[in-house]
């Protein structure tokens, strides 16, 4: 094993040595960040963090701020979701195993297994309740178990949605249990295998619970499994709650994440997980306003209608129509979660994004928190860091992904490299 370790890594340094130098992220974080020349290439430069352990160690916040531990070991904590009665659910989950169709896959698989989790997901749902009021959950029950590869949950009056990988499911709720053992309603089907390379799906309601939203990611990086394989994905579907049926809501969203209503404006946003194999600093990953019938370029293009040469047959037709996202948060910082702010001083208007962080880019990027201010229902400036220390030189001790704000004001992390649920609160 450890000889095909060492095989692997040789391999990937090898292929993925030669390539342009990144640049400071900082400039492509805005509504116009600065776009290299692409560079495509035989295997991607990877720099893969090695996987470390909190103990009593925890991440850094931004002045003003404290963060603990809300609860630990979790099997692969990827989403949080806080009830009405601010019990919190949290989601345990991981991929299916996709079948290998190019050589190099082996190799990236290889490498970006390294900054995952070695737990085995629960691939369940997690409750934790504060019984006696002291701000920590003493109760931690199995709320619901056997679900397959979930990610995305939203509570619309006693109905609980789950967005497992292949379908969208419904569950009865009654506010206070502990469990749900009643058997769940399939609502509709959600794109799934056999391949099933982007996996998770984003799930939120309209305003007015009438809708669901659900982010359906691509089939492959850049559609090297064939367009029959993307069919319906790289999309965000709009479903009728009342009969199931869907339509495509908003298209050429590579794998989009963390979608949520901005509570002034009522519009929809979301992050993007933008494509991989162009260069450090392409393709940035952006949060965006989720515009109905909107088209943002994926597979043809990228950053509205900059052509990506590596897609046939080439489509100008489609790459006119692609429109350029509201906000980038530089490349491959891999954004998968989002909470619009309320309850911490000095962040009040603006959203909270979770960045994974990346795995195919030296110097690495993301594995942070972040705020980006809103001025009227829109960014209005730039970034700043609110969680960071995920990454302490070339050690992963945790990974963000899913976010929520609990009923005290609290920012819920779910970190599913460290197997914890992190609360920021302030000091």
């Amino acid at each position: 094993m450890k000889r095909t370790a060492s095989l692997l890594a040789a391999a990937a340094l090898m292929l993925g040595a030669c390539g342009p130098e990144p640049t400071d992220p900082k400039h492509q974080v805005g509504a116009n960040p600065t776009l290299p020349p692409l560079h495509q290439y035989l295997l991607p430069p990877m720099k893969v963090a090695s996987r470390g352990q909190w103990g009593n160690a925890k991440p850094s916040v931004a002045g003003g701020l404290r963060i603990e531990a809300l609860a630990k070991n979790f099997a692969n904590p990827r989403m949080v979701y806080v009830l009405p009665n601010n019990d919190v659910l949290v989601v345990e989950s991981d991929g299916p195993k996709e079948p290998i169709k190019r050589p190099k896959q082996i190799v990236m698989n290889w490498i970006e297994s390294q900054v995952h989790s070695a737990n085995k997901a629960g691939n369940r749902i997690i409750l934790l309740r504060d019984t006696n009021g002291d701000g920590m959950p003493d109760l931690r029950t199995v709320f619901i178990d056997h679900l397959v590869h979930p990610f995305g949950v939203v509570l619309v009056g006693s109905d609980l949605y789950v967005a497992n990988t292949d379908a969208l499911m419904r569950f009865s709720y009654h506010e206070g249990e502990t469990h749900i053992s009643d058997p769940a309603v399939k609502l509709t089907d959600l794109p799934g295998g056999p391949i099933d390379h982007h996996w998770t799906k984003s799930l939120t309601a309209s305003p007015d619970g009438s809708k669901l939203y659900v982010g359906v990611g691509s089939n492959s990086n850049i559609t090297e499994n064939g367009m029959e394989a993307e069919h319906e994905r790289a999309a965000i579907w709009e479903i009728d709650r009342a009969s199931g049926a869907h339509r495509l809501y908003a298209t050429g969203t590579r794998n989009p994440s963390g979608l949520m209503f901005e509570p002034a404006t009522h519009k929809l946003w979301a992050v993007v997980n933008e494509r991989d194999e162009l260069g450090p600093d392409l393709v940035p990953d952006y949060l965006t306003s989720i515009k109905d019938g909107a088209f943002y370029g994926w597979p043809w293009s990228y950053w509205g209608q900059h052509v990506d040469p590596r897609v046939y047959p080439q489509r100008p037709d489609m790459v006119k129509k692609a429109i350029m996202p509201d906000y980038s948060l530089s490349s491959h910082v891999a954004p998968l979660g989002i909470a619009f702010a309320a309850g911490l001083p000095n962040y009040h208007d603006g959203v909270f994004v979770g960045e994974h962080g990346s795995w195919d880019r030296a110097p690495t990027n993301g594995y942070k928190v972040v705020y980006v201010p809103f001025t009227n229902g829109r960014p209005s400036g730039p970034a700043k860091d609110v969680v960071t220390g995920f990454l302490r030189g070339t050690t992963a001790f945790g990974r963000p992904v899913g976010l929520a704000i609990d009923k005290r004001g609290g920012l819920l992390i779910a970190d599913d490299l460290g197997g914890t649920v992190w609360r920021v609160s302030a000091r």
